[in-house]
Order: C-alpha cells, then structure tokens, then sequence
C-alpha cells in the first residue's frame, strides 16, 4: 500500500523549504514554545494568523495540509467543549443542566488557538524538508545518535508494520472472522494476532541489525550531506526569533 509521506512536498520552491534544516529546527522550535506559552487571546489568534500566513508563504497543498491536521485539530476542539464544561465561574448558559462557563470558554479557546498554531508550525517544519534531511539535521545539532536512529527506523517501519497488520486482518477475515458486538471470543482473537505481530516486528528488528551488522554499520550515522547557512537563512532565523519574543511583548502593549 502506498502511503502519503509528511514531506511528500519538500520539493516545492519556497523560502520556507530553502531554509537550512538546522536553523528551521531551531526558529519553529523556539516560536512553538513561545506560542504554547502565550496568556493572551489575542496575542494567540495572532499567532494562528501568523503561523497560517507561513503555510500559505510555503505553498503546501491546503488538501495536504487539512489532511495532516483534521485529527489532531479535532482532538484540539474537543479540549474546549471539555473546558466550557468542567471549569467554574460566570455561568454564560446552560444545556440540558449543564452549565457553561465564560472562564471554561475563554480558557478553552486560548488552549485551542495556542495548539492549532504549534500544529501549523510542526507541520510546516517536518512538510517543508526531507525528513532524512530532518535526522541529518537533528545528528549535526548534537542530538544523540541513538535518539535520531529511533526516529529514523521508527518512521521506516511503522508502515511495514501496518501492512503487515493489514495482511494478518484480511487472511482472518478469508476465513470468516468478524468483530461483532463485545465478544470475547473476537477480541481473544485480535489479541493473539496483536501478540503475533509483535513477535514478528522483534524478529524483523533482529535480522536487519544483523544484516547492518555484516555492512558494516557501528551505530553511528554516516552524514553524507553537508549544510550551509546563506545569508537568507540568517535573515529569517531573526524575523522569525524576533516574532517569537514579539508575541510575549505585544499583550504588555494591550
């Protein structure tokens, strides 16, 4: 099965995709923290604008990126609605008996703007470069090696695995196996094919590091790309640092 990989369009011509990996990791990492640290409503749905305007300077596909987002964005939505109800204050109304809250609301939708722009920026940093770029990135920013191998392998087989439970499901259900209600039975089987293949992902794990083993691979990655910063790099690692530190001035301002 063919899968949609994160950085299916890391070869678009933008100034977002020709910064340097290194400073990107950098820069979008500061402005998420700064982002989910913000304490004024404004300043975050600032923040949601600005981190959409970056999308839209970096020209990824809305389909792609509403892809990407739709579930995390909905889990998001949902903190609101769990907030609006479970944080007391000012009653605004009332469902069903249930009280609504204007500090659940304003609370809710601060946490839901500061997550959705953090999201715009992660998507935008993982979309917008080759994810072996990111791990190159990542080992040359001192990361340790063995974090960056987890992160590589990780995203190598995850979808191995998937097909592999794919192919497990479709031969039980070959053979007239079907989940129905809460039964016991179905889930015992799920279970062991779940069990099986576990077994199976150690035994894989186990004959490719045999066979890096025998290539001759030590545990340490072998960069063979270089990075250079250019002074287009620079310019933006500063806008991009200076917003971070702007948004936390700006509601001072207010």
């Amino acid at each position: 099965m063919d899968y949609p990989r994160i950085d299916a369009y890391a070869s678009l011509n933008s100034p977002i995709h020709s910064f340097d990996p290194r400073a990107k990791i950098i820069t979008f990492s500061v402005l998420i923290f700064s982002f989910a640290f913000l304490e004024n409503i404004n300043a975050a749905a600032i923040a949601v604008a600005f981190s959409l305007l970056l999308l839209i300077v970096s020209r990824l596909p809305l389909g792609f990126v509403f892809s990407r987002i739709k579930v995390p964005l909905g889990f998001i939505v949902s903190i609101l609605v769990i907030m609006a109800f479970t944080v007391g204050g000012k009653e605004l109304f009332s469902i069903f008996g249930l009280r609504v809250s204007y500090e659940g609301v304003h609370l809710g939708t601060l946490i839901v703007l500061r997550a959705t722009a953090a999201l715009f920026l992660a998507l935008l940093m993982l979309g917008t470069s080759r994810f072996e770029a990111i791990l190159k990135a990542l080992y040359m920013l001192r990361v340790p090696g063995i974090l960056v191998q987890m992160l590589m392998f990780t995203y190598r087989y995850i979808f191995v695995f998937i097909d592999e439970f794919g192919n497990m499901k479709n031969a039980m259900e070959s053979k007239g196996f079907q989940i129905k209600g809460n039964s016991r039975h179905a889930l015992s089987i799920l279970g062991n094919a779940v069990g099986m293949l576990l077994v199976k992902s150690y035994e894989r794990g186990d004959r490719v590091y045999s066979s890096m083993v025998a290539r001759g691979y030590t545990g340490n990655p072998i960069i063979l790309t270089k990075f250079k910063m250019k002074g287009s790099d620079y310019v933006l690692s500063g806008v991009l640092l200076s917003a971070a530190v702007l948004f936390h001035i700006f509601p001072v301002i207010l």
